[in-house]
């Protein structure tokens, strides 16, 4: 299968963002991906937001993003933006560095009136930096994230997009190892 990064925004492992990112790793493992999880809130501070590329965690996050094949890039949305983390680690990419990756967004908040953040915020910093498969995401309200766990319908709804993901990923790997003529 596929190796897949989630970049996780969450400030922590008990918020909504949180919950969404533990619940979206077991689907993927449960695919047979191999997944790894960047929580940019552990990168050092310092060194994400003065762009210090020497650092080895910034070095290392980097280039886990460029082996990835999939990224899910999973964020809170406060006053209708994503995480400020999020975009401090994207910021460090070289432009095209997401090109021929599939991308999945995820973001959860408080109404339904901050699913703008993903459509006019987010998917164009993933475009700029090159994504070219860039899938409808999802938006978890944050009512929808009770006691640690997603409620039902919220589940389904996270599960429809990873089996999305699943998909793309499967045909992004099938050109790769298709050989040309």
């Amino acid at each position: 299968m596929s190796t897949v990064l989630v970049i996780s925004g969450s400030p922590s492992p008990a918020s909504r963002a949180g919950v969404l990112v533990s619940h979206v790793e077991d689907l993927l493992t449960e695919a047979g991906h191999g997944v790894k999880t960047l929580h940019v809130r552990q990168l050092p501070t310092l060194s994400l937001l003065t762009e210090d590329l020497q650092d080895p965690e910034i070095a290392d996050a980097i280039g886990a993003v460029l082996r990835a094949e999939g990224i899910v890039v999973a964020s809170p949305v406060y006053r209708a933006a994503y995480s400020g983390l999020v975009k401090a680690l994207l910021d460090l990419l070289p432009k095209k560095a997401l090109r021929g990756r599939v991308i999945l967004p995820l973001a959860t908040g408080g109404s339904q009136g901050f699913l703008v953040a993903m459509d006019y915020a987010l998917n164009p910093l993933l475009a700029g930096k090159g994504a070219d498969t860039v899938l409808r995401g999802e938006f978890v309200l944050d009512q929808d994230v009770v006691g640690g766990d997603l409620t039902p319908g919220a589940a389904e709804a996270v599960r429809g997009a990873v089996d999305r993901f699943a998909t793309a990923l499967d045909r992004a790997r099938f050109r790769r190892l298709r050989p040309t003529g």
